[in-house]
């Protein structure tokens, strides 16, 4: 069964721009490839990313799909293929958040569902 997570990062500033350019590279651009062949290999099966302005400055809204989450993330986080070192490299910038150190993750409160 797969398992959802959705979570926000905060954007470091003046790194909005950046941040935006490179998940389209992700998406639709150079990095399109590597990006799917990075989520196939550690059985991530849906990813999307929203940008939030906020009063306190700008977040990511990260929702995320796979059948085992831990060993997802796991596998993103300390993996040495060039994406996933790009990837983590990328997040450190624009987040100011190390992967292969963790991150605390959030406590759903409510799963509504019809």
């Amino acid at each position: 069964m797969s398992q959802t997570i959705c979570f926000a990062l905060p954007i470091v500033a003046d790194a909005t721009d950046a941040d935006r350019d490179e998940m389209h590279a992700c998406s639709r651009g150079d990095r399109a490839e590597a990006h799917r062949g990075s989520r196939a290999r550690h059985g991530i099966t849906r990813e999307a990313t929203w940008i939030q302005s906020t009063p306190a400055g700008d977040v990511a809204i990260v929702l995320l799909e796979a059948d085992d989450l831990a060993a997802s993330l796991f596998g993103v986080a300390t993996s040495d293929e060039p994406f996933d070192v790009w990837f983590r490299s990328h997040v450190q910038a624009v987040h100011g958040i190390d992967l292969a150190a963790g991150m605390n993750l959030p406590d759903q409160v409510l799963d509504y569902s019809r």
